[in-house]
C-alpha cells in the first residue's frame, strides 16, 4: 500500500513542476511582448552637407548633419534664422540634393532615385507645407487642396471631396469656393496644409506652418498634425520658431550654424529653461 501513495505524491510534485515551468515560460512571453517595439525609422540623414558657390565664395549651409526621425512621432526642428533648417528639410523632401552624405526615407536612399522616379516617390510619400503658400490664383481653395490627388490621376469629384473634408478640419468649410485673393494669409496657409495632407503622405514636412496663424488656428493645425504623427507608419517634421507649439512635439532638434546642436524632449527642454543657470 505505501508504494502507490509514494507514486501518487511524486506524480503530484512532477505536475506542479511542469505547471510552474509553463507559468514561468508564459510570464517570460508576456514580459517580452510588453517591451516597446523599435519604431520605424522614417528619415535617416548621414553626413549630410550642402555647399553653395565655389572656392572663395563657397558657403556651407549644412555641415555633416546626422539625424534620425522615427515614424509615429512629431519632430520639431528649431534654431535661429539662417542656421540651415529650411535647407535640411528641402534635402529631406528631395527638393535639393546634398553636396555630401545621403538621406534615406523609409529605407530608400533618395540618391538612388532619378527624374520621374523621384517625382513619383515624393508624390506618394511626402507632403510639404512651404513658407510661401504657392496656391494657384485661378483655382478655388478646394481645387488647390485637391491638386496632389488630381496629379496622381484620381477622379476630380473624389479629389475635391477629400480636399473639402480636410478644409473642414482646419475650419475652412465655409471658404471652399474662395480664390486665394479672397483669403487672408492665415486662411491661405490652412489651404496649403490641407493640400499637403490630402494624399495621406507617410512623411509630412512643414516649414513654419503656424507663422501666419493666430493662437486658436495654430492649435487646430498642430492637433491635426498630431493625429497624423500618432499613426505608426507616418512621421511629421516641423520647422518652427513658435514656442507655443513645443508641447506637441515628441522630439525637439536644435540646429546652429548648419549643425545639430542637441536633441531633447519637450519635458527636458522645459526643465532646462526653468533652471537658474538657463534663466540667468
Amino acid at each position: 500500500m505505501p508504494m502507490p501513495l509514494a507514486g501518487s505524491f511524486c506524480d503530484r510534485i512532477s505536475r506542479r513542476r511542469r505547471n510552474a515551468a509553463q507559468a514561468l515560460a508564459q510570464a517570460r512571453e508576456v514580459v517580452v511582448s510588453a517591451r516597446p517595439v523599435q519604431s520605424l525609422r522614417a528619415v535617416e540623414c548621414r553626413g549630410v552637407a550642402k555647399h553653395f558657390g565655389q572656392n572663395d565664395t563657397r558657403v556651407t549651409a549644412l555641415d555633416r548633419v546626422e539625424i534620425d526621425i522615427h515614424a509615429g512621432q512629431m519632430t520639431l526642428l528649431v534654431g535661429p534664422s539662417g542656421c540651415g533648417k529650411t535647407t535640411l528639410i528641402s534635402i529631406i523632401a528631395g527638393l535639393l540634393e546634398p553636396s555630401e552624405g545621403y538621406v534615406s526615407l523609409f529605407g530608400r536612399r533618395l540618391s538612388s532615385l532619378r527624374g520621374d522616379e523621384l517625382v513619383a516617390f515624393r508624390g506618394r510619400n511626402i507632403g510639404f507645407v512651404f513658407q510661401q503658400y504657392n496656391l494657384l490664383p485661378a483655382l478655388t481653395a478646394a481645387q488647390n487642396a485637391a491638386l496632389p490627388l488630381l496629379a496622381a490621376g484620381r477622379p476630380r469629384r473624389e479629389a475635391v471631396r477629400r480636399a473639402s473634408e480636410l478644409l473642414e478640419a482646419v475650419d475652412l468649410g465655409h471658404r471652399l469656393d474662395a480664390f486665394p485673393s479672397q483669403l487672408s494669409g492665415g486662411q491661405q496657409q490652412r489651404v496649403a496644409i490641407a493640400r499637403a495632407l490630402v494624399h495621406d503622405p507617410r512623411l509630412l514636412v512643414c516649414d513654419e506652418p503656424t507663422a501666419a496663424l493666430d493662437a486658436q488656428a495654430g492649435q487646430t493645425v498642430m492637433e491635426l498634425f498630431r493625429r497624423v504623427a500618432l499613426q505608426p507608419d507616418r512621421a511629421v517634421l516641423v520647422v518652427t520658431h513658435d514656442n507655443r507649439v513645443f508641447d506637441f512635439g515628441d522630439t525637439i532638434v536644435h540646429m546652429s550654424d548648419g549643425r545639430i546642436d542637441r536633441v531633447e524632449t519637450p519635458r527636458s527642454a522645459a526643465e532646462r529653461l526653468s533652471s537658474p543657470l538657463e534663466r540667468n
